[in-house]
């Protein structure tokens, strides 16, 4: 008989996922958000800036909002302190984006229960870099 599996709901969003716009994200390479958004981007993801203080990052042209980009979004990963979260949510559930990521000291306990309440994949203060080398290297 065999024992199931326990789910592993970050392992499927990081298979599925494609697109990431990262709130947050510097041009500076000093800058945690720039390793890991570099990380990610070698691993075959599209790394969007977002950033308005920002003409680009990695070979990506940086946009002001979440509301600027016109395709389709996967995770909204956010390099902000915790008290900028809750309008970055609010923007990420009027546009119906699957999952927000909350990067390591990122936490807004009543923004990702408002998200989880509109159906968005939550992951709170954890590194996706990290957790996506737990899984895939």
């Amino acid at each position: 008989m065999s024992v199931p599996q326990a789910s592993d709901e970050i392992g499927e969003l990081l298979k599925r996922a494609r697109t990431i716009a990262v709130v947050g994200l510097s041009d500076s390479p000093l800058r945690p958000s720039f390793g890991v958004s570099a990380y990610m981007q070698e691993q075959g993801y599209r790394i969007i800036p977002v950033n308005p203080s920002i003409n680009g990052a990695l070979g990506e042209k940086a946009v002001a909002s979440l509301s600027d980009i016109r395709e389709k979004i996967d995770i909204v990963d956010i390099f902000r302190k915790s008290e900028a979260v809750p309008p970055i949510v609010e923007e990420a559930i009027k546009l119906g984006v699957p999952a927000i990521w909350m990067q390591e000291d990122v936490m807004h306990e009543p923004s990702a229960e408002k998200a989880r309440k509109a159906g968005i994949f939550v992951v709170m203060d954890r590194c996706i870099l990290k957790e996506h080398k737990k899984r895939f290297v």
